[in-house]
């Protein structure tokens, strides 16, 4: 599927075929494609809980004021972001890369986020959302659908995976194939509203 064919057809869908399923390898094709997103400074914040137990899905559900898809989609990935990546993972994610930028880099990542855990949560939250929206389209582009979700309490989805205390969660992301058409899109602004050409 054409990149611009996978965004105009994306849609938020709501209602999925339960007894559609992926294998472990074609989970994992999704995942590759969805982690090659940017990310700043290489730092690969992004975690991806597959939740594959039911049991854990009805429970995730009852904190998600019980939709569907939470239980019934083939997928329920929950995008979860490790806040202090930038401490943990600045040598990894540069290993191999000439000295001289392994040592520039650690030291602008350092700079850069040291003492600032406001830009620390900001950037693991742009990470999530720029990994989903490429984890959908690489759905869309398989032909499978797809939903992000933010209908749900996190602090209790956080304890049911036993989210560490480094990691913040994003959103949620229900992959699958629709029974159910989403409704037509309403309400989009204007292009001129939402484009501006130099300043406000």
């Amino acid at each position: 599927m054409h990149v611009e064919d996978a965004i105009r057809n994306r849609r938020a869908v709501k209602v999925y075929d339960p007894d559609f399923q992926l294998d472990r390898e074609a989970r994992n094709e999704l995942f590759q494609l969805a982690r090659l997103a940017p990310t700043a400074f290489n730092l690969q914040h992004v975690r991806f809980v597959d939740v594959t137990d039911p049991q854990l899905r009805a429970r995730i559900r009852e904190a998600g004021w019980d939709q569907a898809q939470m239980t019934d989609a083939t997928m329920l990935v929950i995008v979860c972001a490790q806040v202090d990546s930038w401490a943990l993972n600045a040598e990894r994610v540069w290993d191999g890369a000439p000295e001289e930028v392994q040592a520039y880099m650690a030291g602008a990542i350092d700079g850069y986020y040291r003492g600032k855990p406001e830009t620390q949560r900001d950037e693991a939250m742009r990470s999530c959302g720029l990994v989903a929206q490429t984890l959908m389209l690489a759905a869309q582009g398989k032909g499978l659908d797809s939903g992000p979700m933010i209908g749900f309490d996190f602090e209790a989805v956080g304890k049911l995976i036993n989210l560490p205390e480094n990691h913040v969660i994003g959103l949620m992301v229900a992959i699958g194939k629709r029974v159910q058409e989403p409704k037509p899109r309403v309400g989009k602004l204007e292009l001129d509203d939402v484009v501006i050409v130099d300043r406000f």
